[in-house]
């Protein structure tokens, strides 16, 4: 089969097309043939080497495709079932090994490259603006990147849950995007303070969260958005990793900070499937807009981490076979 693989550590050149043996399933596992592949931030840390894994690897970690071989064991699962699963790493190929323990049945009215879409931001946006911070009716929250995957549908979320949304973006070609998602303000970062513009817009009194997956270049500001005892959600670091802080800065107001992962609110298995009926029946239903911005073949995955990384794509990146 066709892979993307990783050899050496560094920028996108070091993603490689290669032929290799397709993986044969283990027992408790699948092999998938893949539709499309989900391109994501924490690909790019792992490419450059800032979370190491052994070498040679085969990035992504977030597919949708149709099951062709059953490993011993598997139970619930069929040939020809359609599924996603997230959180397994090999996913830049043609095939891919899926443990069942990770893995999730695509509805029928759901079609794969929107389930690869959503799958990971849909359930990243569900825990931030449902377990992270439970927005509540009449809350004003803070969304940054707010065009990107997460920001969409976090924006469409907050927005059904009650809550009003400040969202930054760096072009006006995003800031509509946000707009369209339903985003009450947005900041377009390049031309003003977003601190000085929330404070103005919420008259001063601050947020009782700020979702944040931007990192170093946003870090300070944000904590300068909330209210007392508001919530940082620091859930990504598109910018950079954030510089040490001493807490007692959290005094500033009886500040919390989290940096919250999803492998952490999907289990056990029972809280993984909750939250994603919600978010596939959600978009099956139309109720929650899936926009894939980009779509690249297999052997494009390098520019698609340029992209990535250049700020230049919005919505959902997806590599198809």
């Amino acid at each position: 089969m066709r892979a993307i693989q990783i050899n050496k550590t560094g920028g996108p050149e070091v993603l490689e097309l290669v032929e290799i043996p397709a993986p044969k399933p283990e027992a408790g596992q699948v092999l998938v043939k893949i539709a499309a592949s989900g391109v994501n931030f924490i690909d790019t840390y792992l490419r450059e080497g800032r979370y190491p894994v052994p070498l040679p690897f085969v990035p992504g970690q977030e597919a949708a495709g149709t099951i062709v071989e059953l490993g011993e064991g598997v139970t619930g699962f069929a040939v020809g079932d359609h599924v996603a699963w997230t959180g397994v790493r090999g996913t830049y190929a043609e095939m891919a090994c899926a443990p069942v323990a990770d893995l999730l049945h695509v509805p029928v009215a759901l079609k794969l490259e929107d389930a690869a879409a959503v799958l990971t931001q849909g359930l990243t946006a569900h825990y931030l603006s449902q377990g992270t911070y439970a927005i509540q009716r009449g809350d004003t929250v803070l969304v940054h990147a707010g065009a990107g995957g997460v920001g969409l549908l976090l924006t469409q979320m907050a927005k059904a849950l009650g809550a009003r949304v400040i969202t930054t973006v760096s072009t006006e070609e995003k800031a509509a995007l946000s707009r369209e998602a339903g985003a009450d303000h947005v900041i377009l970062y390049t031309q003003e303070n977003f601190a000085d513009a929330v404070k103005k817009f919420t008259g001063g009194e601050g947020l009782p969260v700020v979702y944040d997956s931007v990192g170093k270049t946003t870090f300070e500001d944000s904590l300068k958005c909330l209210r007392p005892r508001g919530l940082m959600a620091l859930y990504g670091a598109s910018s950079g990793a954030v510089p040490p802080m001493d807490p007692i800065r959290l005094m500033a107001g009886s500040l919390y900070l989290t940096r919250p992962t999803l492998k952490d609110y999907v289990t056990p298995r029972a809280e993984l499937e909750r939250r994603a009926a919600d978010v596939f029946g959600w978009v099956a239903s139309g109720k929650l807009k899936v926009r894939i911005g980009h779509k690249y073949k297999l052997e494009d995955a390098a520019q698609a981490h340029r992209d990535l990384a250049g700020r230049k794509t919005t919505g959902k990146v997806l590599l198809t076979m």
